[in-house]
């Protein structure tokens, strides 16, 4: 790795997590649900963006160091497993069980079957 992709690495990271936060905070305010729906979508999506770049670089379509900016980059600082088992312990404390289920195995499930979807198609290109 270069020092410039590690420099544009690192900053795709933070602009990930900023607009995790946007992302976030423009669903909870359109979205008045107790379940934390934003963490989902954020998870599900960035899931499948990065199954997307990830595929495009298998399939050489799209430059390692590219996959490197934008997954590990842009998708990590937007994604949040620790937001989401946060939540789900919360869910639990509150005793809303099948909230804390379906947070906790529901969106690992529909994360690992949009990050497939996203290879699939990104292989495909």
């Amino acid at each position: 790795m270069t020092p410039l992709v590690f420099l544009a690495l690192s900053a795709a990271g933070g602009v990930g997590a900023a607009l995790r936060l946007f992302t976030d905070g423009v669903v909870r305010s359109r979205m008045k649900i107790a379940y934390p729906l934003g963490t989902t979508i954020i998870n599900v999506a960035g899931s499948f963006i990065l199954g997307l770049i990830t595929g495009a670089a298998l399939s050489h379509v799209v430059a390692e160091s590219w996959h490197l900016v934008i997954g590990t980059g842009l998708m990590g600082g937007f994604t949040t497993f620790s937001t989401a088992s946060f939540e789900t312990v919360r869910l639990l404390q509150e005793r809303r069980w099948v909230a804390a289920l379906m947070n906790g195995f529901g969106m690992l499930v529909l994360a690992v079957l949009a990050a497939l979807a996203g290879l699939a198609i990104g292989g495909a290109l």
